[in-house]
């Protein structure tokens, strides 16, 4: 009979098989009346499994991260109970969770409104003040097909069927409501109370296009009142921060649906673009990268040999001329392997670092797009390192500093770091896959960084790094990586000669800081809320007149702003000079000239910052070290305020 071991160290001895529920109600009633599901032996069951063996548990409320994982999958149970309850035509798909919460995909003849979600969220809040207990059920194959076959739960018995028959089923039992899961679940509904419904959205069955179109009705779901409001507020200041709004309210961009997934830039968000690109250039020179251009469309063949046709062929866009099949590039590396093979290269020559801005396109799905966040065409700050293995280290040592010195300077000091490893489908025998994987851990550990592991997440050729930054909302995005590659520099012929004379393939190092100019930038204006630093502004300074005696003067100060190359604009409309200032303020211009007869007479500038700072009357060259300051420091707020 099973001995118990709490995480304590104590140990519970019984005399026939156990339940969390019973082992928590022997600790304390307030610990049974709070659990919600127990860790045994790192897997997680319902509290009303019985426990047959000597165990390790732990006894899992709603103050664990698992338990508000159970919490948001049974919130997305109870939107089905909800739904069926109030639209018994609906047909039930799958309800997973996601980070913060959850969503569950139906199909129904008429689309949800808004006050379809307000009345399904009503009924969730009716049935969770039933307190009732959610049962589970193991069940064969046949009975879970025959239960769902009978009410009719098309997308239910798709997913039976597709289950292998030697596995049993868990039906989790919800009054008259049944649905299947892995589960676990909450015992009862009493511990499902803090949640909201967010949104309705279309997504295809399955994830495929060629399948029917349902409806996804989406939940977050925290364990107190608190939590929940506070991820409200969250949500709202996102709403308010959306880039896709910024981009339109300060001029940046558009998109359109001529060029779904391309972004068509203006003025000042292309000047955003260039100060990127430029500070990119600069930081790759100084760290011993050689920038090249590779070509747009390349025949299908080096797609083949590289192993990327037979992966990604349907995200390629592609095009034929004179018999021949090409494919516009969806990415750079196997193009960087053809500089790397012009000429013989000698293990002195290595490591050797050949960087691109390279414009890529991906036939991403058209639902899928957003923004800059989502898009087809797309350029990355892409670099590949062809090294030694015993360079690789050294190497994935250096790229780690300098990802952290890049995101620094756009105030992310909050960086997450996981490391992928071998997915199920790839290149390469597990001995190279062991090889990448340590080395690239070894790197990590040397670094003394706190990371984890991202299992079967690699990219098909090599495991990588991958580095996400945090922004002000707390909300995270996934940017840089370095990946290790033994394979593609095989494929592609790639080789050089080695201290004894002999050829040998190099490894080939896959990295990026920023991942996308179009994302990175969609990320900086929301965590901005449009109002860049000095360095990154659209615009830097504002030269306003007062009355249409001082244009004169305006303009001469306008020009020598222009030479001396700081983004400017002239205002010398015949407006007051409270409309002007307040203008450009709602631009988030970081500085304001103004010039009325009192600068005139001495020649002399009126300055002020955005947020209504009074920086006092100064020269031209004291006004020079002020915004040098700030451009030098890349900071959030100028120096001067």
């Amino acid at each position: 009979m099973p001995i118990i071991t709490l995480p304590d160290g104590s140990q519970k001895n019984y005399s026939k098989p156990v339940t969390i529920y019973e082992i928590a109600s022997s600790i304390g009633p307030g610990l049974a009346n709070a659990a919600i599901a127990g860790n045994v032996d790192g897997n997680l069951i319902d509290t009303c499994i019985p426990i047959t063996k000597d165990s390790n548990i732990k006894i899992i409320t709603s103050k664990d991260k698992e338990g508000i994982d159970i919490i948001r999958h049974s919130f997305a149970h109870l939107v089905g109970h909800a739904v069926k309850q109030l639209y018994p035509d609906a047909k039930m798909a799958i309800g997973p969770v996601i980070e913060n919460g959850f969503y569950y995909d139906i199909g129904y003849k008429e689309n949800f409104t808004p006050d379809d979600l307000k009345n399904i969220e009503s009924r969730i809040k009716k049935l969770i003040a039933l307190n009732y207990d959610v049962e589970v059920k193991i069940v064969s194959k046949d009975v879970a097909r025959k239960i769902f076959s009978d009410r009719n739960e098309i997308y239910k018995v798709q997913i039976v069927d597709n289950i292998p028959e030697n596995e049993t089923i868990k039906l989790y039992k919800h009054q008259e409501y049944i649905d299947m899961c892995r589960g676990p679940h909450v015992p009862n509904t009493k511990h499902l109370k803090s949640f909201a419904l967010t949104k309705v959205s279309g997504a295809y069955w399955r994830g495929n296009s060629n399948n029917e179109m349902l409806q996804r009705i989406y939940g977050t779901a925290w364990g107190n009142s608190k939590e929940l409001r506070e991820y409200i507020k969250r949500l709202e200041e996102a709403e308010k921060r959306d880039h896709r709004k910024l981009g339109k309210k300060y001029d940046l961009f558009h998109t359109q649906e001529e060029a779904p997934g391309m972004i068509f830039w203006h003025p000042k968000g292309w000047s955003i673009y260039q100060v990127l690109e430029t500070y990119i250039r600069e930081i790759l020179a100084l760290n011993d990268y050689k920038e090249i251009k590779t070509p747009q469309a390349v025949d299908r063949s080096l797609w083949e040999k590289s192993g990327h046709w037979d992966k990604f062929k349907d995200d390629m866009f592609t095009t034929n001329s004179e018999n021949r099949e090409y494919a516009i590039k969806p990415m750079n590396c196997p193009c960087h392997i053809q500089v790397f093979n012009q000429g013989l290269k000698s293990y002195k020559d290595l490591p050797i670092r050949l960087a691109e801005f390279g414009s890529c396109h991906r036939n991403e799905p058209s639902g899928a797009l957003h923004g800059l966040m989502r898009v087809r065409n797309f350029v990355q700050d892409d670099a590949h390192i062809f090294c030694t293995e015993e360079q690789i280290q050294g190497e994935v040592d250096n790229f780690i500093d300098l990802v952290f010195e890049v995101y620094k300077a756009f105030g992310f000091d909050s960086i997450i770091i996981k490391l992928s490893t071998r997915p199920k489908n790839r290149v390469g025998s597990d001995e190279i896959w062991d090889k990448s994987e340590k080395a690239l851990s070894e790197a990590l550990n040397f670094k003394k960084l706190e990371w984890e592991y991202l299992p079967g997440e690699g990219a098909f050729y090599g495991p990588k790094i991958e580095f996400s930054l945090k922004d002000s909302l707390e909300r995270i995005w996934q940017c840089g990586t370095i990946q290790v590659d033994f394979s593609m520099p095989g494929r592609l012929g790639a080789s050089y000669i080695n201290e004894k004379s002999n050829k040998e393939t190099p490894v080939m190092l896959h990295r990026a800081i920023l991942g996308s100019f179009e994302r990175f930038i969609g990320i900086l204006i929301e965590e901005y809320e449009g109002k860049f630093p000095t360095w990154l502004a659209p615009i830097q300074v504002a030269i306003m007149s007062l009355t249409d005696r001082n244009k004169d003067l305006c303009e001469d100060i306008y020009n020598l702003l222009i030479k001396n190359n700081y983004r400017s604009v002239l205002d010398i409309r015949n407006e007051k000079i409270g409309f002007k200032i307040r203008e450009h303020t709602i631009q988030k211009i970081p500085y304001m000239i103004i010039i009325g007869d009192k600068e005139q007479d001495s020649n002399k500038l009126s300055v002020r910052t955005r947020e209504g700072k009074d920086l006092g009357i100064m020269n031209f060259k004291q006004f020079q070290n002020i915004i040098d300051e700030a451009i030098i420091k890349k900071s959030k707020s100028n120096s001067s305020e």
